[in-house]
Formats: structure tokens, C-alpha cells, sequence
């Protein structure tokens, strides 16, 4: 209870500035007593930083100079739709020894990478674990955006603390096998991914003790933390259009 307390009390909003642009960012204390920074880019694409390693989700040139960052330990890549996968903006995070681990059709246009699979789980460096898991599209007529079986969500484990990023998906069945979630991004923007009322049954499907709607656009986000008001889920607003 007391470590659930820290993590929970321990978070602090900032912000980070790259080559004269600011990007917001939370810090918190891990449930292991690790340092985890979180820099909200815009879209899909995240910066996480845990005890000095860096962590990049889905790096898109278009929303950030990428060659300002520091240079990534692993990037992750939810996918291979454009806003997603940008070959430019991996190749300025790349260093020697960075772990770039996709899905098959993503490493594929890539031309290397490792690829995870719905239900894979790896621990390819000593302070994180990864979990790939399903992603896709439900709505009648929508499947072909991001059909089943094709694409990954990861939840991330640092320092104890548990990380769901959904990558580009509905309110899946899936998601109510989601366990022990502490931090979750959601994306909200049909009709690519989810509705507000989509996002907000998500969220209650697996009750994250956080929850940040990311690549949602025009959509008014602000109604899911209105709708979720009396969870016990902290929803948390950052600039992710």
C-alpha cells in the first residue's frame, strides 16, 4: 500500500524543452523507487525516460526534431501506418546498441528491427519487460484500418510500474485482461480508433489508476474525464492532438 501511495503522490508536471520547443512531461516515482519521466510529443508519440534510459514510442519526424532527443536505448513502433512509423525520425535516434523492436509489417518495411506478436513478452534489457498485445479495429466497415492480429498495444514494466500503451485500437475483449495497469494512453479518434464513450468503457474495462487520452485530434477529451469523474481513475489531459 505504501509503495501504491508513492507512485501515486510522487508525480510532478513539467516540461521539457528540445530545440526551442516545449513539451510537457509528468514524473513519478516508480513502485520500485525508480525514476520514470514521461514527455508527451503529440499523436502516438512518447518520450519515457526510466533512470536515465531513454524509450521512444512511435517517433514521428513531423511532430518533433528528432535529432534534438537524446538518442534512444529502444524505440517501439506500434505499427506501420505513417503517424506511427517514420523511418527518418528512427534513424536520428539510433545509436549503437539501440533495440527497435516492432510488428511483423512494420520490420518489414523497415528492413530490420525485432518483432513482437500479439501475446509475446520479452525482457530485453534488465530494467524492463515487454508485453505485446492486440490492437485492432471492431466497428463494422472500420476492421480495415487496423485489422486483427496485426498490430501491437505493449505494456511496459518499470521499475514495478506497469505502462499500457494502446497503439491504434477500440474497446477490444482483450482489454479486460489488462491487470494491475498504473498508467494507460488510450487513443480517441474515430474513425481510426475510439469514440469518448469507447474510450471511456475502455478505461473501465481494466480501471488504470491513470488514464492519458493521446492521438485523439478535434475530439473533446475533456468529456472522458467528465464521464469517468467518479472512478477511481485519474484522467489526465495532456497536448497529444
Amino acid at each position: 500500500m505504501k509503495l501504491k501511495m508513492l507512485f501515486l503522490m510522487c508525480s510532478l508536471s513539467a516540461a521539457f524543452l528540445v530545440s526551442g520547443k516545449t513539451f510537457e512531461t509528468d514524473k513519478f516515482t516508480t513502485k520500485n523507487g525508480g525514476e520514470l519521466v514521461i514527455t508527451f510529443i503529440k499523436h502516438g508519440s512518447l518520450q519515457l525516460t526510466f533512470n536515465g534510459h531513454h524509450i521512444q514510442i512511435d517517433p514521428v519526424s513531423e511532430y518533433a526534431d528528432y535529432n534534438s532527443f537524446p538518442k534512444a536505448d529502444i524505440i517501439l513502433i506500434t505499427h506501420e501506418h505513417g503517424d506511427h512509423l517514420d523511418p527518418k525520425a528512427i534513424s536520428a535516434l539510433e545509436k549503437t546498441g539501440t533495440l527497435l523492436i516492432a510488428n511483423e509489417a512494420g520490420s518489414k518495411i523497415l528492413g530490420k528491427g525485432t518483432v513482437m506478436k500479439n501475446g509475446d513478452k520479452l525482457t530485453p534489457v534488465d530494467y524492463m519487460t515487454i508485453e505485446a498485445v492486440p490492437a485492432y479495429n471492431t466497428t463494422p466497415g472500420r476492421e480495415k484500418y487496423h485489422p486483427r492480429h496485426r498490430d501491437n498495444g505493449y505494456i511496459l514494466t518499470l521499475g514495478g510500474t506497469r505502462i499500457y500503451i494502446s497503439g491504434d485500437t477500440e474497446d477490444i475483449p482483450e482489454l479486460a485482461d489488462l491487470k494491475d495497469i498504473d498508467i494507460a494512453f488510450l487513443p480517441v479518434n474515430q474513425p481510426y480508433t475510439m469514440t469518448v464513450q469507447q474510450a471511456v468503457h475502455a478505461a473501465e474495462m481494466f480501471s488504470p489508476k491513470i488514464l492519458y487520452p493521446y492521438h485523439y485530434g478535434d475530439t473533446k477529451v475533456e468529456e472522458i474525464k467528465e464521464k469517468l469523474k467518479n472512478s477511481n481513475i485519474d484522467v489526465r489531459i495532456r497536448e497529444m492532438q
